[in-house]
């Protein structure tokens, strides 16, 4: 059994004391164990500001860029094995696992091809030049990297893609990174971290990993430093608030829970309702409904209500529950036992305000593993008997493969008044064929989101699944999501530099800055 140790101050250290233990999800097998004990965090965050940071802030976005580039490749060259690591910590299907792994490394890439486009300089300007008081005197706004460590505290839905994601934008912009991903599904993201540091990519102190709790670990990070969580809200919470966190005014990005919706607009083309209805059995299925972007609460028409439930529920029977090392699995089980059992508390939550249209909630037979064994849940759709008053459907989410049919009257308003009963979001996405109508409602919710995909019959059959994160666009969102902005190209990297305004005589300010 492997014992997973921490890569800090550019070596691999293990923890002691009582380890966590990493086990198989459908068979509950174990796997590793891992603790962070006595790693001494204060240390490996100094060793990460005073060794790590001025070795990137030295390079230039291209030279940057080009490490994120061997990154991405020394992921990628051993992708079959860590899909296998995936189908056994992770309950992934086959196309589960590459969904997060090639993630990751589409994600280094993207930011790799950023670098090489910003090219040879350390910092960017920001704007253009402000004149203040006549052409001699004026401003400039600048963004160089704040001297201090990214610390990276990520999810357990996705281990690889997940802090690599992070690490992208904050490597590319100049700070060293400590990442500490969840412990439950960690084996892959230690996997994937020891190829990087075996490859030798990185200078001392840019990366490091922290496996098992995170401890002590916020009570070390100061003023110059980012932190940067995904997870619950609960837990965003008890990070935003932390003393140290707190008196220092720690930059913190928090991306939280988000009731994501799936919108159906009347007389949408076949196409698009095609892609409606393909769109919201992905993101029921896919990664067990275990994804921040998930739909969770899909609007459909009245008019349209038995048509789209007869449809949905004749795909969802499609679907084989099992164990996810088999082929003909399409969904494993949740990742962990408290996982299992926070949807089965949450699905009786939404139960108060929705009846069961696809699925036992009591009953989950999984095919290929012992009777009793894994932490296997029920998919299932629901109904709300009225989409406005289902309180708990527009406050809870059930992190598991469980969707909403939420009828509404078929005009904007009433949909604009559903969808923003979540408190906020990461992505909701719009399906119809009058643009009128697309029109108002994306200016009625968009302030209400991170981002919005908009889904129409011209790119229906070449429309991206809205689960998937792209490093082109933000991801993040207000309210209930957190409030954080990660991804968006350029824009991701502003959380990890500081804007400094530059003013002056113009003239020399401009050579100072060429």
């Amino acid at each position: 059994m492997q014992t997973l140790k921490s890569f800090v101050r550019g070596e691999w250290v293990a923890g002691s004391g009582s380890p966590a233990e990493l086990v198989n999800p459908a068979t509950e097998e174990v796997l590793a164990t891992a603790t962070s004990a006595g790693i001494g965090m204060a240390s490996a965050l100094s060793f990460a500001r005073d060794v790590g940071g001025p070795a990137l802030r030295r390079l230039t976005f291209a030279e940057r860029g080009e490490l994120l580039s061997k990154m991405s490749h020394a992921v990628h060259e051993q992708r079959e094995a860590l899909i296998e690591l995936a189908i056994a910590n992770g309950g992934n299907t086959r196309s589960d696992a590459k969904f997060d792994i090639d993630g990751a490394t589409a994600t280094l890439m993207a930011y790799a091809d950023l670098g090489k486009e910003l090219g040879d300089t350390r910092f960017l300007l920001d704007g253009a030049p402000a004149e203040l008081s006549g052409p001699r005197l004026s401003g400039q706004h600048l963004r160089l990297p704040r001297h201090g460590v990214a610390v990276h505290i990520g999810a357990f839905n996705f281990p690889a893609w997940g802090w690599a994601e992070k690490a992208a934008c904050a490597l590319l912009a100049g700070m060293p990174v400590l990442t500490k991903p969840a412990t439950a599904t960690a084996l892959l993201a230690h996997r994937t971290a020891q190829l990087v540091v075996e490859a030798q990519i990185l200078p001392a102190g840019a990366f490091s990993l922290l496996c098992g709790s995170a401890g002590d670990l916020l009570d070390h990070v100061g003023w110059h430093d980012v932190v940067a969580f995904t997870g619950g809200s609960s837990t965003g919470r008890t990070i935003r608030s932390g003393e140290r966190v707190l008196r220092e005014g720690v930059r913190v990005n928090v991306e939280a829970d988000s009731l994501n919706a799936a919108v159906l607009l009347p007389g949408a083309d076949d196409s698009t309702f095609a892609a409606f209805l393909r769109d919201v059995e992905r993101d029921m299925v896919q990664k067990t409904g275990q994804k921040c972007t998930a739909i969770r609460r899909v609007l459909v028409p009245a008019s349209e209500l038995s048509r789209v439930r007869d449809a949905l529920c004749e795909r969802l029977a499609g679907v084989t529950i099992g164990n996810p090392a088999l082929p003909e699995v399409r969904m494993g089980p949740v990742a962990t036992r408290t996982q299992q059992r926070d949807v089965g508390a949450g699905v009786s939550a939404l139960l108060a305000d929705a009846q069961v249209v696809f699925g036992d909630p009591e009953l989950v037979r999984p095919v290929g593993v012992a009777e009793g064994k894994g932490f296997f849940v029920p998919l299932l759709l629901l109904e709300a008997r009225d989409a406005m008053a289902a309180r708990a459907v527009h406050s809870h989410e059930v992190f598991g493969p469980v969707a909403t049919l939420l009828p509404y009257d078929g005009t904007v308003e009433q949909a604009s008044a559903i969808v923003r009963a979540g408190d906020g979001g990461l992505v909701t996405t719009i399906y119809g064929d009058e643009r009128d109508e697309l029109a108002q409602l994306v200016e009625a919710i968009a302030p209400w989101h991170g981002r919005l995909v908009v889904v129409d019959k011209r790119i229906a059959d070449k429309s991206l699944p809205p689960g998937t994160v792209m490093p082109q666009l933000l991801h993040g969102g207000p309210g209930r999501s957190g409030g954080g902005e990660e991804l968006g190209g350029v824009r991701g990297m502003a959380l990890y530099q500081q804007r400094t305004a530059v003013q002056g005589n113009g003239p020399l300010i401009s050579k100072l800055l060429a």
